[in-house]
Order: structure tokens, then sequence, then C-alpha cells
């Protein structure tokens, strides 16, 4: 009877593990699909170079004026913490590496007054623009089916995606993406 109660135990135990793990690879699988960067609308490019942005301090921004060098396009949004974590990593990285031809410019998913007030605080080296919503629209177009910030996209010298990713940036990815350009 003993014998019976300890392989049923650990028949049961067996049977948690099995559970466990097929729930871990089913929420893997749900994360890699949900935030791995869909294919870019095919008419992405003529429609990118073409749109111009406010900056919060008035000036507009014309994105084909940067057609040429690598860009990062980083949408991120006052209210998006990992989107303020990242900044001063871009910031530093931006100024490492504007000299060598990099570019990138911050698409502000988010209103007017935040911004200005949120660049008070944290002044960028790099340009700023203003998208409100439609930003969230621009990014789905360039890959990001989820929607989520922050999202930024490494187009390359000749105007081609080199890269795309959903979620907060590391010094790591920042540099496999310097190799790229």
């Amino acid at each position: 009877m003993e014998q019976n109660s300890s392989s049923f135990l650990r028949r049961r135990y067996a049977l948690y593990a099995v559970t466990a793990a097929a729930a871990g690879l089913a929420g893997a699988g749900l994360a890699w699909w949900r935030y791995t960067p869909a294919s870019p609308d095919p008419v992405w490019a003529q429609d990118l170079w073409g749109l111009e942005f406010d900056t919060p301090n008035g000036t507009r921004l014309a994105l084909a004026s940067l057609r040429g060098r690598p860009l990062m396009l980083n949408f991120w949004a006052t209210w998006c913490p990992p989107c303020v974590e990242e900044l001063p990593l871009l910031n530093a990285f931006f100024r490492e590496n504007n000299a060598k031809g990099w570019q990138i410019v911050g698409i502000a998913v988010d209103k007017l007054a935040p911004v200005q007030a949120f660049l008070t605080r944290q002044a960028l080296d790099f340009p700023v623009v203003l998208a409100g919503t439609e930003g969230l629209a621009l990014s789905k177009s360039l890959g990001n089916q989820a929607g989520g910030l922050p999202f930024t996209v490494l187009i390359g010298a000749e105007g081609g995606i080199l890269n795309r990713k959903i979620g907060k940036l590391s010094g790591h990815d920042l540099a496999l993406w310097r190799e790229l350009k």
C-alpha cells in the first residue's frame, strides 16, 4: 500500500511538471508571436519619407531631410516607464555616434504639454517630434502590430529597414545595431 502511495505521488508530481512545462512553452510562444514585429506595410518607405512632424519647440521636421544616413525611429510616450528609462541610453548612443553619421528621432505618441514638461526635466540631444495617437498607426505600418511602446526601427543609409524591436532597448541591442548600418 505504501509503495502505491509513493508511486501515485511520483506520477502526480510528474503530471504537474509536464503541465507547468506546457504552460511555460505556451506562454513563451504567445509572447514571441505578440512581440515579434510583423513585416512592414509595403508602401511604408514612400509614406515615411513624405512625413513632416511638429516639434515641441514649434518648428517642423521633414523626415525626407534625414535620408541617406542611418536613422533610428524611437516611438515613445511620457506615460510609458520603459520608454522613459531607455531615453538616456538612446541619448548617450546619439552623442557617441552622431559624428559617425547616426541619427535618432524620438516620435512622441503623446500630447505637447507632457512632452515639453518631460524635455524640460530631461533634455535630449536628438530631435523629438509629436505624433500623438497617429504615431501608433505609423508604428503599426512599420511592423508594430501589437501597438506596444517603446518601439524602435533602424533604417539603413540606403533606406531599408535593418532591424526593429518592441520593448526597451539595451546597450547590447545598440552595439549590435551599430554594426548593421
